[in-house]
């Protein structure tokens, strides 16, 4: 487990495993914030990404974001208390590279339209129109490594 830029540390392994943390942040960011039902936020998927969870220097945890078997990278949420501090950046750069390592040759996601900007900044493109999703604007993006 490395420090990272934003001063958090990313733990990377399965839903068994990092469960509690990435639901304690997927709860309060996407059912308590954002107010999507919870019965829409958990699906079977969970079981076969890998997750990562970052922590703060007081290993409490800060935020998540899981990566599927098909390339995709979603569940991206970071606490209130952590935003704009790097962490959502180093989570989706460590999703990218373990991505990368398996030989994907591009990931995607489906942003919130909001978070449209954060995801430009690293790389990704528009690819497609906006569509709506538990009742908030969404865009999908897509990032192609360099071979």
């Amino acid at each position: 487990m490395a420090i990272l830029k934003s001063g958090t540390s990313i733990v990377l392994g399965d839903w068994a495993s990092l469960q509690k943390d990435a639901q304690a942040v997927r709860y309060a960011v996407f059912v308590v914030e954002q107010k999507i039902p919870a019965e829409l936020e958990w699906d079977a998927m969970d079981a076969q990404c890998l997750h990562a969870v970052a922590y703060d220097a007081q290993q409490q945890v800060v935020g998540t974001g899981r990566l599927l078997p098909d390339g995709h990278i979603g569940r991206m949420a970071v606490m209130a208390s952590a935003r704009n501090s790097g962490v959502g950046a180093d989570i989706l750069r460590t999703l990218m590279e373990q991505a990368k390592l398996r030989g994907d040759k591009l990931v995607q996601l489906n942003a919130q339209q909001s978070a449209e900007p954060f995801y430009a900044r690293e790389g990704f493109a528009r690819n497609g129109d906006i569509f709506m999703e538990a009742g908030i604007a969404h865009i999908c993006m897509a990032y192609e490594f360099n071979v």
